[in-house]
């Protein structure tokens, strides 16, 4: 079945044909880790950025290394609907943020192309997205769309339902997809930003999202040196939740090795792959 959003995977193993129907839910199928990044290759990168006049956020570091990742490991753009695998279209990423003075945050989607998007980029992706998105004249497409289902209050569940019953059968249209941060490659949120320890963020039910990555306040964690002495490494944690019917436990492994060593190494994320 085509969807607006995605395009069926074939000539994969028939394990991950099947996983689908043992773990229908995607709540069913979700595996939570923590990754711990040391904080001093990013801090000292960030530092000599700045002398150059140019801020670097660790969240800016964390998301180019894992949109880099999907580069490399494209299995993590994918999901799953109505028990089939899809590779999706895009790469994008869906993020809460605070609005001063509202009751209410919001949250909508950063758009990246991996192959071309250096650390620069990003940076200015996250920027302009913060920014945007915190201007209280500013009502992003997933607040329109919610004003307007709550125009009709007495028919919400009813609209809902439509609305999964479309997602599933690859009826959504593009316009609503592209308001949902529900529909997005990753997940992520930066709870070190209201000085919160990591969690492991669900993965919703209704939409695609595959991954979901919560980074938390910084914290102490026990490492060897090469002389075999034990000292405390400060790390910025990342609880990280994971469908695994769209990959195995074995490539999630190689993903955030590999985004672990780029963090190490920021430097090699200032130029495009």
């Amino acid at each position: 079945m085509k969807r607006a959003d995605g395009v069926r995977v074939k000539n994969e193993a028939p394990m991950y044909y099947l996983v689908p129907h043992v773990l229908p839910k995607r709540y069913d199928a979700m595996n939570m880790c923590t990754v711990d990044i040391p904080i001093k290759p990013m801090q000292d990168y960030r530092n000599a950025k700045r002398k150059e006049g140019i801020q670097i956020s660790h969240l800016a570091l964390v998301l180019c290394a894992y949109m880099r990742a999907v580069e490399k490991f494209p299995a993590l753009n994918r999901f799953i609907a109505n028990k089939r695998i899809y590779q999706r279209n895009e790469v994008c990423a869906s993020m809460v943020v605070l609005r001063p003075g509202h009751e209410n945050d919001t949250m909508a989607k950063m758009y990246f192309n991996p192959k071309t998007d250096t650390i620069f980029d990003v940076q200015r992706i996250v920027d302009t997205y913060i920014n945007g998105t915190r201007d209280e004249n500013n009502s992003n497409s997933l607040d329109k769309l919610m004003a307007l289902i709550m125009k009709y209050d007495f028919l919400v569940a009813g609209i809902m339902n439509v609305l999964r019953f479309a997602d599933r059968h690859g009826l959504l249209p593009k316009a609503i997809i592209d308001a949902s941060p529900f529909h997005a490659t990753l997940l992520i949120t930066n709870l070190a930003s209201i000085r919160t320890n990591h969690i492991y963020h669900h993965l919703y039910e209704f939409g695609t999202t595959s991954v979901g990555i919560a980074m938390g306040n910084p914290r102490e964690i026990p490492h060897t040196t090469v002389k075999g002495e034990m000292t405390l490494e400060r790390c910025i944690p990342l609880g990280i939740v994971m469908d695994e019917r769209v990959a195995s436990g074995h490539y999630f492994a190689q993903v955030f090795a590999y985004v672990k060593d780029l963090l190490r190494h920021p430097e090699k994320m200032e130029k495009p792959l």
